[in-house]
């Protein structure tokens, strides 16, 4: 039986949940393997050679050579593992980020010292929804938005 993920609703977002983790898992251990100095000559040495050796999809494999990385993290990608990828090229976790979403690193930076992008829009779909704090039973957040509510 699957679980319900409610979280699956925001628009433009891909949660690292379990299912995930296990799509991802031998994309993962290939960017960690880019930890050892080693392995990221010999990555750069030949790429598709060096991804033949892992158990990952074609369309894993096509991501990582594209250097996409919100492929990537659609395939199970993680940010944290992917960004190994970034440190291989020479990039920032800043130049990286900036790619993800279209700006250019001086227009990422620019954004994100300005408070960052608007929340409009990148909401999850029915601002009332189930995924809201004040709907679920755990943490404070959740307890206070919940006595707030019967207040009102």
């Amino acid at each position: 039986m699957a679980l319900d993920k409610p979280y699956k609703d925001v628009p433009g977002t891909t949660i690292f949940d379990a299912e995930q983790s296990r799509k991802g898992y031998h994309l993962n251990q290939f960017c960690m393997s880019l930890m050892k100095a080693e392995n990221r000559a010999r990555f750069k040495a030949g790429e598709r050679a060096y991804l033949d050796e892992w158990q990952m999809t074609e369309e894993q494999k096509q991501a990582v050579l594209a250097r996409d990385l919100n492929w990537c993290i659609r395939l199970g990608g993680n940010i944290y593992f992917l960004a190994k990828i970034g440190a291989t090229d020479g990039k920032s976790f800043q130049q990286m980020a900036g790619s993800m979403t279209g700006m250019t690193e001086d227009e990422y930076r620019n954004m994100m010292i300005a408070g960052g992008r608007s929340a409009e829009g990148n909401r999850y779909i029915g601002e009332d929804g189930d995924a809201q704090a004040h709907r679920q039973p755990q943490g404070q957040a959740g307890k206070l938005a919940a006595a707030q509510n019967t207040k009102a």
